[in-house]
């Protein structure tokens, strides 16, 4: 039996020795990568597997699963820096990685995620170091007035989207962008609205479209969300919405929402005010936008979490309390 486990051990280490050999053959030797130039793009969060699988379908290796074990092996698969990379010339696969570790881009890239709020996205443009930051030292009110924007407040006028730009370019160029096409967006859904919906301008809708952004946990309850806000505006009820209650705490929520938090009156708690916040609380994506402009026909007045990021919608309060308290108590 030990002579069995010794020969087991001889021939797993021989194995493991023949294939670190192979990938250390491969990794030196240049890909026959087609058509030179090339260009790769690398989103944001790309893993190693995605970005192999991509890798070979493009053309640039031929074997994705030995070019995502190479780099399994080498522990590279947190060090990939997003961007556009052009490739001009031959290269091995070591040399490859070296590339996407080093962030050799022709073209960098920020992404903006649907329902992020201003600090986030302040954040994520610190976080880029290709990116000149020169709106660090700007307030809000400099800032909006640099990239053309006309309201007195930056939440929810950016569009959530990936932003490439080529290196040391200044992240006022990457908003000015991002505000531009969420303007474009919010107007051309303006035009194809549904009639008679209680927004005095685009910007309400907007205010609307965060709002339901940050309730909807499954795409597709986007409209019906939005019909239930629009059916307590037209009668006066309050929204009474849990997010706008979190982003009015703003650095001093603390990751749970308490009964006094409720109570507390702040410009943003819809449980005390009725109406409208007075701005966006988070980017709106373009779905939440049109489901705000184009809210599905309701009479639910209700809804609560199943806990499942689908929700149950009730046209009364009593069978919303059941609701609640099958699911919630």
């Amino acid at each position: 039996m030990k002579t069995l486990i010794k020969r087991l051990f001889v021939l797993i280490t021989l194995a493991a020795l023949m294939l670190a050999g192979g990938l250390a053959w491969y990794g030196t030797q240049p890909l026959h990568i087609e058509s030179l130039p090339k260009t790769v793009n690398v989103m944001p969060g790309t893993h190693l597997r995605s970005l192999s699988v991509m890798l070979e379908r493009e053309g640039v290796i031929d074997s994705a699963s030995t070019f995502w074990l190479l780099g399994r092996v080498l522990g590279k698969g947190t060090a990939l820096k997003a961007g556009v990379y052009m490739l001009d010339q031959p290269l091995t696969p070591l040399a490859l990685y070296g590339k996407f570790e080093r962030g050799e881009v022709s073209q960098a890239a920020v992404q903006f995620i649907e329902g992020w709020n201003w600090r986030e996205v302040r954040a994520a443009l610190a976080a880029q170091p290709l990116l000149k930051n020169d709106s660090a030292g700007m307030s809000n009110a400099e800032l909006l007035r640099a990239i053309g924007a006309e309201e007195s407040h930056p939440e929810g006028l950016l569009f959530p989207d990936t932003y490439f730009y080529a290196p040391h370019t200044s992240d006022l160029k990457v908003l000015r962008r991002a505000y531009r096409l969420q303007h474009e967006k919010l107007m051309a859904a303006w035009e194809t609205r549904a009639p008679g919906l209680p927004y005095r301008t685009p910007y309400e809708a907007l205010i609307m479209a965060s709002i339901v952004e940050k309730e909807t946990g499954a795409a597709f309850e986007r409209p019906k969300i939005a019909g239930v806000f629009l059916n307590r505006l037209r009668l006066g009820m309050r929204l009474q919405t849990d997010p706008t209650v979190i982003y009015g705490l703003g650095e001093r929520f603390d990751g749970s929402l308490h009964k006094v938090d409720l109570q507390r009156d702040t410009a943003y708690n819809t449980y005390t005010r009725t109406g409208l916040p007075p701005t966006p609380i988070a980017m709106p994506s373009e779905a939440a936008i049109q489901a705000a402009l184009n809210p599905a026909k309701t009479s639910a007045l209700y809804f609560v979490s199943r806990n499942d990021g689908t929700h149950v919608f009730s046209t009364s309060l009593d069978a919303h309390n059941r609701a609640v308290n099958r699911y919630q108590r």
